[in-house]
């Protein structure tokens, strides 16, 4: 069985603790066997793996002399870390990794979506999302809450401080029809006017590419302020987060050489328009 994956909120703290450590020239050995640690327990506390409790943290902070407002707003932060958020209450069955995948949405400071099959689910409206559920085979009882916990996701688009989005999608996804015209219509408009903030970005990549680094699938790329990115990878009954800096790399490699070689921001909404245009012409 898959490990659960570390909520954002012990990745973040983690990541602050980490770069106190580091500030101070310390080494995760030294700071370990002064507090009577492990150095794998450190480890593992830094990268949000290990439940990170409020003892933990106030040992720490004495270590690396944090004092006055800074350990209050640390030890705050380490009292929220199992605080459940709106989508681990009231929605029972969720998988462990959408519940994880939405934190790390709620926490990241950029996100790319490749999206080569589907729109993201972050720029979906409720009937395209709802006939996204429909084909997918999902039980019908299932469906409306599964409809409400993605668009529950989008809010944090329309926070004082949303995240920086970037969408990249295959033009197949625009002529894909899925629940049928009206509502492809309707959907490429609301990405139309979701592109028009200035903290979304969207491309499309032409057909006539041919072969492309997105051809090997679709993926989520999440940008922390403090923690290591991270992606996610969705499949039909699974899916999984890589972490690994070095695992890390090549999609973010892929993320810059698919946004050169896509349309520009401008001409991807014109195309998105026409598109538009020819399902409501139907």
């Amino acid at each position: 069985m898959p490990r659960r994956p570390p909520s954002a909120r012990a990745r973040g703290l983690g990541a602050e603790l980490r770069d106190l450590r580091l500030g101070l020239g310390k080494t995760s050995r030294a700071v370990a066997e002064g507090l009577g640690w492990s150095p794998s327990t450190l480890s593992r506390l830094e990268n949000g793996l290990r439940g990170i409790t409020v003892e933990d943290v106030a040992a720490l902070l004495v270590v690396y002399q944090v004092t006055g407002p800074e350990r209050d707003r640390l030890l705050a932060l380490a009292r929220e870390v199992d605080r459940p958020g709106w989508w681990e209450t009231g929605l029972p069955g969720l998988p462990n990794q959408l519940t994880a995948l939405i934190g790390f949405e709620s926490q990241a400071e950029r996100i790319t979506e490749v999206g080569m099959l589907l729109v993201p689910g972050l720029l979906q409206t409720t009937e395209y999302a709802r006939a996204v559920m429909v084909g997918g085979d999902v039980p019908a009882h299932e469906i409306e809450a599964r409809v409400v916990t993605r668009l529950g996701r989008q809010a944090l688009l329309s926070r004082a401080d949303p995240p920086e989005l970037h969408v990249i999608i295959d033009e197949s996804v625009l002529r894909r029809p899925v629940g049928g015209p009206a509502v492809m219509a309707a959907q490429l408009q609301h990405i139309l006017t979701a592109a028009s903030r200035p903290t979304i970005t969207v491309q499309v990549l032409l057909s006539a590419l041919g072969a492309h680094l997105g051809t090997a699938g679709s993926f989520v790329l999440l940008e922390f302020l403090k923690a290591h990115a991270i992606v996610h990878l969705e499949h039909l009954r699974s899916s999984l987060f890589v972490d690994e800096p070095g695992d890390v790399a090549p999609f973010m490699q892929a993320r810059d050489t698919l946004a050169q070689q896509a349309l520009d921001p401008t001409a991807s909404a014109d195309l998105l328009a026409s598109v538009a245009d020819e399902y409501q012409g139907r």
